[in-house]
């Protein structure tokens, strides 16, 4: 089969093909590489299988480059790495090569080897091996390719399993026995969905129904290595590929319960809801087409993440889910917290848009008024777009009118807010009168009363009764203080 490889590539096999075989060592390329370039999908990195020392040859490849990059090496493993900038690489008759990516190409070195595993750990212990125990340990069939780099048969693609052939029909499977693939390495698992999602490939029903036997082995693996499959999910071109085959394969309910608590619709007395985890799906998989931002992802899988706890049924109206977006709010730090998520502005920047996400509905409503629209731009700040995204996202209806409708609305709350930020300034407002000035003008420490005062004054502003004004607000505060009974030093 023909791998069209790029100008770069062929510069850097050859680098490695001459230092392998100063070496004499058999030296192949693998893995990932392999399979993207016969997909024609962008590669930024390379691993490298050789029938010996990985770290020599690492070193040996190093010294091929000018300037020659720094070798990362790591014994306990037998690996290595080497990191070449990506574009612009001078050959040895001063041609220009570049490849398709900014920044730097990697380049992993590893010493071919058997692995077997201990039941309570997926650290195998390891023994050298030829090319055939190394295709062997490797996951699935589309990642057990090879392309020879020695002099005898260079360019040659090695395929033991079929990989091409699961490629082209868009199949993941294993090399071996998937029993025993999953419950040597459970991460293994997590990775044939997350090639299925980014893919758009089908996992294999026999593969499949041993992901659901083994999922329970998902324990052993740590919450760090999960979460970084669940990003990679996130940032799929369609998400709701993954979450839904985690959920179908028993594995969602052992790493993200709360998610699968949104599973079921319900009627009762003639009266329904709809099955809000196939629409928390659903607002997922809008969302992407317009953004590549992580969290903004993130947050569209959590909006409803507290229907469950707020679910009750009232009698000749049905099913309500109140303050689900506070509920849901309360959840997010705990979740951020169990999936090892960043604990920072990202959190609380996903805890935000939750909370706030049924705010801009309430606000295409007739006869709102401005004092609604401010305190919206108050409360979102510069993440107002965002929330705008997301609720328009969370349109599901299979009704196109009703759609056309909030849509609709929507773009004329957007034309409103516009009017009033620019008339209000209040994107990221901070109020004129600060809790220092109010204790400085008063004579204070700080107590009860500047918090009063301080509240009053941007209350005042967002209900427009005063004017976003440093004059303005100085002698309203002088008013409210002297209700108080203070008066100024």
């Amino acid at each position: 089969m023909q791998i069209n490889l790029t100008s770069f590539d062929s510069f850097i096999f050859k680098k490695i093909a001459a230092a392998a075989e100063e070496l004499n060592v058999e030296t192949y390329a693998v893995g990932g590489f392999v399979r993207d370039k016969i997909l024609d999908r962008p590669t930024k990195d390379l691993d490298i299988v050789c029938v010996g020392d990985g770290i020599k040859l690492a070193e040996a490849v190093a010294e091929k480059f000018n300037p020659k990059p720094q070798v990362s090496f790591f014994k306990n493993f037998g690996t290595a790495q080497i990191k070449v900038k990506s574009q612009k690489l001078k050959t040895e008759n001063n041609h220009s090569v570049e490849n398709e990516n900014e920044g730097f190409f990697e380049i992993e070195f590893v010493g071919a080897r058997k692995e077997s595993y201990r039941s309570d750990s997926r650290k195998p212990d390891i023994e050298i091996g030829t090319l055939s125990d190394d295709q062997n340990r490797r996951d699935f069939t589309i990642n057990a390719l090879a392309i020879s780099l020695n002099k005898n048969n260079y360019g040659e693609l090695v395929d033991p399993f079929n990989g091409v052939n699961d490629i082209e029909l868009k199949t993941i499977q294993t090399p071996l026995d998937p029993d025993i693939t999953f419950s040597d390495d459970p991460l293994r698992m997590m990775r044939a969905i997350r090639f299925a999602t980014q893919l758009n490939f089908t996992i294999k029903q026999e593969t499949f129904e041993s992901i659901a036997k083994n999922a329970a082995r998902i324990n052993i693996i740590s919450q760090e290595r999960i979460t970084d499959e669940l990003n990679k999910i996130m940032m799929s071109d369609k998400p709701s590929i993954g979450w839904d085959l985690l959920s179908k394969s028993a594995l969602l309910q052992l790493i993200f319960p709360q998610i699968m608590a949104l599973h079921g619709a319900e009627h009762k007395d003639g009266l329904g809801h709809k099955d809000n985890f196939y629409h928390t799906l659903q607002v997922l998989d809008n969302i992407c087409p317009n953004t590549q931002n992580l969290w903004l992802r993130w947050a569209a899988l959590l909006h409803d993440i507290g229907k469950p706890a707020t679910k009750r049924f009232e009698q000749g109206h049905g099913f309500t889910f109140h303050g689900h977006e506070v509920v849901g709010g309360k959840m997010t730090p705990k979740i951020f917290a169990k999936l090892k998520l960043p604990m920072n502005e990202k959190m609380k920047y996903v805890q935000k848009l939750v909370e706030l996400h049924l705010r801009p509905i309430s606000v295409t409503k007739e006869n709102i008024t401005n004092s609604a629209i401010r305190r919206l731009l108050f409360d979102a700040g510069e993440d107002i777009e965002d929330l705008m995204t997301l609720c328009k996202a969370d349109i599901t209806s299979k009704n196109k009118f009703k759609v056309k409708r909030f849509l609709n609305n929507f773009d004329l709350v957007q034309e409103r807010m516009k009017i009033v930020e620019a008339a209000d300034s209040l994107r990221n407002w901070q109020p004129p009168i600060t809790g220092e000035l109010i204790m400085q003008t008063f004579g204070l420490r700080p107590e009860k009363r500047v918090g009063i005062i301080k509240d009053a004054i941007r209350e005042a502003i967002l209900d427009g009764v005063i004017t976003n004004d440093y004059e303005v607000a100085f002698a309203y505060m002088l008013k409210k203080a002297a209700e108080l009974d203070l008066l100024p030093l």
